[in-house]
């Protein structure tokens, strides 16, 4: 289901640091005066001629072939009505946010005070030079209609008006595909729409494109049906009006094959659903409450196929499956306008991608052994890594084919390749992991719950459906710190190791723990004692499976944080020593670094022994590990001790995992620098693989490295993760960030689903699980 955001979350989220979600980066060196000079004058006046000389020359010397405005006036923002540019703005910024990271498209938002259309279009007009595309978002209607027209007719450069023509691509291929499911014909079927708008009449009109006829249309606006005597409707409505004028909802739902809402909730009732023909399709897309609900219109009807607006039912309509990869295959071929062909393509597209296979990673991330083509699944889902390489290509070739086009591709293979090298695909990772945890909560031990940062990021990962948090420390002093800090913890169990009440349990733990290390050091009453201390209070809870998982070291010595981890949980079978592991978000990719935090200087055979558990890690986030086992020489260019250790490591591991891709030893530069590794070793296993895992020869160089490339680099580090447990505990790096912990909540709830296999019968066995889950549904 959908994250839970508080109004605080979101004010802080877009306050905090630099203002806003958006900055603009230099894309070339600016750091002598010779860059400078390039930069700026002298040097920029030479492609100022060049473009003086040749106005194409525009998309080799600048930035305007992967640069989109999104504008809006701010009349129509979301469901907030006409809230004024200023108020639209954070919306902007937002679509900004979703062009990047879905296709790699750089966006300025322009928010324009100007509600006059003619005026509006003349303004946008003026921009042409600037931009290679126009997003128009969130103008209300009937003037988006003329400001899209004019603009489109006017302009050289793809011009789109996605609160229309986006809504009306994803459910167009939904419905190709429903259509096909319930063995219906599009020229055959009979349309009811409620709601008349710009997405409605852009959907009835694809519709129609794809070989819907318009005299099987019944439409409805606010003012009820469009029928042929009414004076209020435009050249497009007129079109889709019928004769009577005393049709209403319920009458025309009656034997209609396809109904189609865009309007306000709750509108449809089960028995106009059950009045429907055989194997019926709802679409009942308004937000945040759709015109039926899902529960009320699949239990009216067994046969019904149904699509939603939202991401906790089936089958969500989404326009992030389109406009971002839309507007890449436009760009990059410089087409004149988006035309009907192209949408059309991107409708095909995204209908046939929804028929194939589904990768492992879609099916990760969404928490289902096997997603099929079906009546729950007619659309991609929006996590799905093939997106960008299906629709964009899709939207490029009809753009060449129906003459719109002014640089073709020539290459297309080429193209898929380079589609898919913009974004790093496998950087989806923490989103494909955040909607694997939410699928199956399970119950996190914050052990050190007297903090503010342990609580807000509870109180998020509490309200985002990530986890369950138990929280331990002493009751006021949390409640207090919450207070203070505005953290809602109503609904969180708080446990007190120390307190009166938990003498019992704590004495059943001390039991526990007595019989685990009684020659080992600890005695019947220390045994007892220290379950007063959280960290092993926490970690008994994991073990006797009253939670699932454990996160705590946020304050306290990294090692001492470990001991409890180790003394009473234990390592996996066949596994000697733990070791610690960062994920790196980087510009090339993920990148998984060992060890980091536990081995000082392994021997060979103990490297080898943590470069297995991190491969077996690294195929749990659904990746091939490619592994380079790093020094400072290159296969025997040193010939010291420390070269031979590793190298030596390396010929163990494939002694015991021969399938395993790994080389070394090697320098770290060597194995991203494909040419010089080809060329000069052209016998490694790594040529040509895209390295994602490094293991590094002891805890020194593998702890500055992942700080450096943290701090330098500007990689977004993930970790430490614990590897080699029996069960999940995790412990944090001192002073973790707020959104450390909540990542680190992530791994830890997938590592406890792929652990603990007990799933919700076990975790229902908690006396606050009805209490949370309830309020999770909310």
């Amino acid at each position: 289901m959908p994250p839970k955001i508080r109004k605080e979350q979101a004010l802080e989220y877009h306050a905090k640091g630099r203002p806003g979600k958006i900055e603009v980066v230099p894309t070339k060196e600016a750091k002598t005066q010779r860059d400078l000079s390039l930069a700026y004058s002298p040097g920029v006046a030479e492609p100022c001629m060049e473009i003086y000389r040749n106005k194409e020359d525009v998309y080799k010397y600048t930035a305007k072939g992967n640069l989109v405005a999104v504008i809006s006036n701010g009349t129509a923002v979301l469901g907030l009505g006409d809230i004024g540019p200023e108020a639209g703005k954070p919306v902007m910024e937002g679509k900004g946010v979703l062009f990047k990271i879905f296709a790699d498209i750089d966006v300025f938002d322009i928010e324009i005070n100007e509600k006059d259309p003619k005026k509006f279009v003349e303004i946008v007009k003026s921009l042409e030079p600037t931009f290679g595309g126009i997003n128009l978002e969130d103008i209300k209607a009937p003037e988006c209609f003329y400001i899209e027209k004019e603009l489109r007719e006017q302009l050289n450069i793809p011009v789109m008006h996605d609160d229309q023509h986006g809504t009306a691509i994803i459910s167009g291929a939904a419905l190709l595909n429903a259509l096909e499911l319930q063995k219906k014909k599009i020229d055959k079927a009979c349309f009811v729409i409620n709601g008349a708008g710009a997405a409605a009449m852009a959907c009835a009109q694809i519709y129609v494109s794809l070989g819907a006829k318009y005299e099987n249309f019944t439409m409805f606006d606010k003012d009820g049906v469009l029928h042929q005597g009414r004076t209020d409707l435009d050249d497009i409505k007129r079109r889709f009006a019928i004769k009577q004028s005393d049709v209403t909802l319920e009458k025309a739902m009656k034997n209609a094959d396809v109904f189609v809402g865009l309007s306000v909730g709750n509108v449809v009732t089960p028995e106009m659903v059950k009045s429907m023909a055989k194997n019926p399709i709802v679409f009942a897309m308004a937000n945040p409450e759709p015109e039926i609900s899902y529960e009320a219109a699949t239990g009216a009807r067994k046969d019904i196929i149904m699509a939603t607006g939202r991401s906790d039912y089936p089958n969500m309509v989404n326009n992030v499956l389109g406009f971002p990869y839309i507007f890449r295959g436009a760009l990059d071929v410089r087409a004149r306008q988006i035309n009907e062909p192209m949408k059309l393509a991107a409708v095909k597209a995204l209908a046939d991608l929804a028929k194939t296979t589904v990768p492992d990673i879609v099916n990760l991330a969404y928490n289902q052994k096997s997603i099929t083509f079906g009546p729950d699944y007619i659309i991609p889902k929006p996590l799905d890594p093939r997106l960008l390489a299906t629709v964009a290509p899709a939207v490029a070739k009809a753009a060449i084919e129906s003459g719109v086009a002014q640089k073709p591709i020539e290459n297309w293979d080429g193209y898929v390749v380079e589609l898919n090298k913009r974004l790093g695909l496998d950087n989806q990772i923490m989103r494909v992991l955040g909607s694997k945890a939410r699928r199956d909560p399970r119950r996190i031990v914050f052990a050190e719950a007297d903090n503010q940062k342990i609580l807000k990021a509870a109180a998020i990962v509490y309200d985002e459906g990530i986890g369950y948090p138990i929280l331990l420390g002493e009751e006021n002093k949390i409640r207090r710190i919450a207070e203070e800090n505005g953290i809602d913890i109503t609904d969180l169990p708080i446990i007190d190791p120390r307190s009166d009440a938990m003498e019992e349990k704590r004495n059943e733990y001390g039991e526990l723990f007595f019989k685990k290390r009684q020659r080992k050091g600890f005695n019947y009453y220390e045994s007892k004692k220290i379950m007063k201390d959280r960290n092993y209070y926490g970690c008994m809870m994991v073990e006797t499976g009253d939670a699932d998982t454990m996160i705590s070291g946020l304050t306290r010595n990294y090692a001492e944080a470990i001991r409890p981890a180790l003394q009473i949980i234990g390592t996996e079978e066949g596994v000697n020593k733990i070791a610690g592991m960062y994920l790196l978000l980087t510009k090339k990719g993920p990148l998984f670094l060992a060890d980091t935090t536990v081995n000082f200087n392994p021997t060979a055979e103990e490297l080898a022994d943590i470069a297995l558990l991190v491969a077996k890690e690294v195929r749990t986030f659904n990746m091939t590990p490619r592994i380079a086992m790093l020094s400072y020489s290159n296969f025997g260019s040193n010939n010291s001790p420390e070269a031979r250790l590793v190298a030596e490591a390396t010929h163990i591991l494939k002694q015991r995992n021969p399938s395993l891709i790994v080389d070394g030893e090697m320098q770290a530069s060597l194995p991203f620098n494909k040419e010089i590794l080809k060329d000069n070793y052209p016998f490694s296993e790594l040529v040509d693989e895209d390295v994602n895992t490094l293991i590094f020869p002891n805890l020194s160089a593998g702890n500055v490295a992942y700080n450096l490339l943290k701090e330098v680099g500007g990689a977004d580090a993930i970790g430490p993760i614990l590897l080699g447990l029996k069960k999940p505990v995790h412990v944090l790096q001192l002073g973790s960030s707020v959104r450390s912990i909540i990542n680190m909540a992530n791994i830890a709830v997938v590592d406890a689903q792929l652990k603990c296999k007990c799933g919700e019968e076990q975790v229902q066995k908690s006396p606050w699980w009805e209490r949370l889950k309830k309020n999770n549904k909310k």
